[in-house]
């Protein structure tokens, strides 16, 4: 097994030397490549995501709506993949330069980060997502699926591999691990020589796992525990249809939210009307005593409700007395992911989005924007919740790191 993980990362780095020389319109060729690859094996992929749906007995609701590749989603993939080819190419752009007092010219310039190992579960189209974001930003990339999905990656990594095969494209640039056992993951993790990056996408305990036994470097896509704070300076109508959107639209993803905390000058009003929209809506709502003192019908909520990622229809409630306490509550049982504010008044809004600690804070806003295609970004790699190297939606840019070139004429130091 360590044998096999060492080989995919030495192919891997090799591959990385040769794709920092690319050109944009080579690599663009090869992601055309892919996505009609997908489109001509669509047939294939859907028969291999049949047989793990048929499979996967034991997986919960929004892990199966994760797993399932419908013709929407891998339309979505291959459109993806279409619209990363129309995003510059970030691959030596200039961040900025300037000459030296001795004339010699520096200049700080882009550059791939070189191998990048992405371990994910249940959702498939990551294979196609981080495939095109990786060979536009001239990087290698191992993957490594989850159990759950071994024969949609499969299918998707061979449609893709048959597709850069058409053109002669350097076949190592996307590899997928082709074994479950736990182990490789552990090897992928500790390959220092060969992987520069790794990026867990997955629930709480994958990323653990994974931080906990690694020494390559790790971004961490960590877990969405989303907020929405309503102030008492809101319009209450606007303040329903933000926390509709953000809980109910689709529930079993990072961005949905799954805690709304209320200011207690315009719970009484509001709080029984949010009751009655998430009850028509399914919603299970766990609250605090103040919340259930003005809708008994709110279970009660335990502490932990209060730091906890449902990824379903379920949300908590928390009435609090001004602004501060919404922040301190939300900087400590969130996992700055992602975080709202509905209110008309401005200071709000500002100690809002100074004082939240999180990748992306929202004001007037469904947390459900947070979303690397919705960004502008092509696809996503992930959302790191990090604060070194990126933060937010992973794109392009954030796939690449910077180097210094210095240009002299024979200059030496004295």
């Amino acid at each position: 097994m360590q044998e096999l993980v060492t080989n995919l990362g030495i192919l891997a780095k090799n591959a990385s030397y040769k794709l920092a020389l690319l050109s944009s319109e080579e690599k663009n060729q090869a992601l055309n490549a892919m996505a009609d690859s997908l489109e001509k094996h669509r047939l294939a992929i859907k028969s291999a995501n049949a047989l793990d749906l048929k499979l996967a007995t034991d997986l919960s609701k929004p892990l199966l709506e994760r797993l399932n590749l419908s013709d929407k989603t891998i339309d979505s993939m291959i459109s993806g993949i279409r619209d990363i080819i129309k995003l510059d190419d970030p691959v030596a752009k200039l961040i900025t330069s300037k000459i030296l007092a001795n004339g010699m010219e520096l200049k700080k310039v882009r550059v791939p980060i070189g191998v990048i190992g992405i371990i994910f579960e249940s959702r498939p189209n990551v294979v196609a997502d981080v495939a095109a974001l990786c060979l536009k930003s001239g990087n290698a990339v191992i993957l490594r699926g989850g159990k759950e999905a071994e024969h949609s990656n499969r299918a998707i990594m061979d449609a893709l591999s048959a597709g850069l095969a058409q053109i002669n494209f350097t076949p190592e640039a996307v590899q997928l691990i082709p074994v479950q056992d736990r182990m490789a993951v552990t090897y992928l993790c500790r390959l220092n020589n060969y992987v520069d990056v790794i990026i867990p996408r997955g629930g709480e305990s994958l990323i653990k796992a994974v931080t906990d036994c690694a020494t390559v470097p790790v971004i961490k896509h960590y877990k969405g525990v989303c907020h929405i704070y309503v102030d008492d300076s809101a319009d209450i109508s606007m303040a329903l249809s933000i926390c509709h959107n953000a809980k109910c639209s689709r529930p079993s993803v990072c961005n949905a939210a799954e805690s709304i905390v209320v200011h207690e000058n315009i719970a009484p009003e509001f709080l029984p009307k949010l009751a009655e929209l998430f009850h028509a809506n399914g919603v299970e709502m766990r609250a605090d005593e103040s919340a259930r003192a003005l809708c008994p019908s709110m279970k009660m909520a335990n502490p932990i409700d209060f730091s906890t990622e449902y990824l379903d229809l379920i949300v908590s409630i928390k009435v609090v007395a001004n602004i501060e306490q919404a922040i301190k509550h939300i900087n400590k049982h969130g996992s700055h992911h992602s975080d709202a504010i509905i209110a008309n008044n401005q200071l709000s809004q500002q100690a809002f989005t100074r004082q939240i600690d999180s990748a992306a804070v929202y004001v007037n806003a469904s947390t459900r924007f947070t979303d690397g295609a919705i960004f502008g970004l092509g696809a996503e790699i992930g959302i790191s919740t990090d604060k070194l190297h990126a933060r937010g939606p992973m794109g392009l840019n954030e796939l690449c790191t910077y180097k210094w070139v210095g240009k002299g004429h024979g200059h030496i130091r004295v």
